[in-house]
């Protein structure tokens, strides 16, 4: 009888094989792109802190819209930024607001290929850049942001949208935007619960890219960077409020929250690999201490490995350049 020779590098000799013998596979259907428009402007602007990603114009817009469609992108996700702000977030709900008009640009041009995305918050439309409306205190009040979040989410179903991402981490906020949906007559619409949205030292780079009045920080509606358990309990609240889809944000710090949400929940479960996330790896290459392109791939190939159904990306449309001739 001859001993058995177990050598699992077999699995690993060659490029075909590896393919072969993937766990985890990306498509570009699984990747959403999210991006910036700003009134005012007539053509895209870099940010400076977010190396290839463009404040866009409504004209640009359209044709990151179709660039993404043509890729083959699963969705596209639209921040608006206003050129006024004020205490309640008037433009958040103005028909003619920037965000409500690029949502009918873009749902005009690609809502027939893309599964086209809102953010429902008002910190981009606030002039204190809380996430919600402030009591006389200056704390969030969460019922009277609520009533705004119900205003909001009519006028960008309204505007096309076919997904609201409900950022805000007020809580009750599935259930009061989908009653409010519901009684409009607008039950098609999609709710993407942002259930465990910790509140990160990742975001900075997205806070200058919708140009945030923000003073403080949001640790009293954000989850805790040190609690675990608290970021499934959220996703099981957001699930049983209706949502279609809940999101673990950041991504590649918190693999362990993704993880144990995907492991449990009955819906699809994202993932949004943020700003800060983003700008390392592009810092990182620019100095040329990592391989970008590797890098790039290895994190999104690890946020679905840990679960992610779907991952908002910014380099979603060159990811899925490279996964199509692969």
């Amino acid at each position: 009888m001859t001993s058995l020779t177990i050598r699992p590098r077999r699995l690993r000799q060659s490029a075909a094989v590896r393919r072969l013998m993937a766990e985890t596979r990306l498509d570009p259907a699984q990747l959403v792109l999210p991006v910036f428009v700003k009134e005012g402007i007539d053509e895209p602007r870099p940010i400076v802190s977010m190396p290839g990603v463009v404040h866009h114009s409504l004209g640009s817009l359209r044709a990151a819209a179709v660039q993404a469609a043509e890729a083959g992108l699963g969705g596209i996700m639209l921040f608006g930024i206003p050129e006024q702000r004020d205490a309640v977030g008037s433009g958040a709900t103005d028909p003619d607001g920037i965000l409500n008009v690029a949502t009918r640009v873009v749902a005009e041009e690609v809502g027939e290929a893309l599964v086209v995305q809102t953010d429902l918050c008002l910190d981009e439309f606030t002039d204190h850049g809380h996430c919600g409306v402030l009591a006389s205190d200056g704390s969030v009040d969460n019922d009277a942001t609520l009533e705004r979040y119900r205003e909001m989410a009519i006028a960008q179903a309204d505007a096309g949208s076919a997904l609201l991402g409900l950022s805000g981490m007020m809580d009750g906020q599935v259930a009061a935007v989908r009653e409010a949906l519901d009684a409009a007559g607008r039950s098609d619409v999609l709710l993407l619960g942002y259930a465990a949205k910790y509140a990160s030292a990742f975001y900075g780079p997205f806070r200058d890219a919708v140009e945030s009045a923000l003073q403080g920080d949001r640790r009293t509606y954000q989850l805790d960077p040190a609690n675990r358990r608290e970021g499934r309990r959220e996703a099981v609240l957001d699930i049983e409020q209706g949502a279609d889809v809940v999101m673990v944000k950041p991504a590649m710090s918190y693999l362990d929250v993704l993880a144990d949400v995907a492991a449990t929940s009955p819906v699809p479960v994202w993932a949004y690999q943020v700003s800060g996330e983003y700008a390392m790896v592009e810092a990182a290459a620019a100095n040329g201490w990592i391989d970008r392109d590797r890098a790039v791939l290895e994190t999104i190939t690890g946020i679905r490995r840990a679960g992610a159904d779907a991952v908002l990306t910014y380099w979603a449309v060159e990811v899925a350049g490279w996964l199509r001739t692969r």
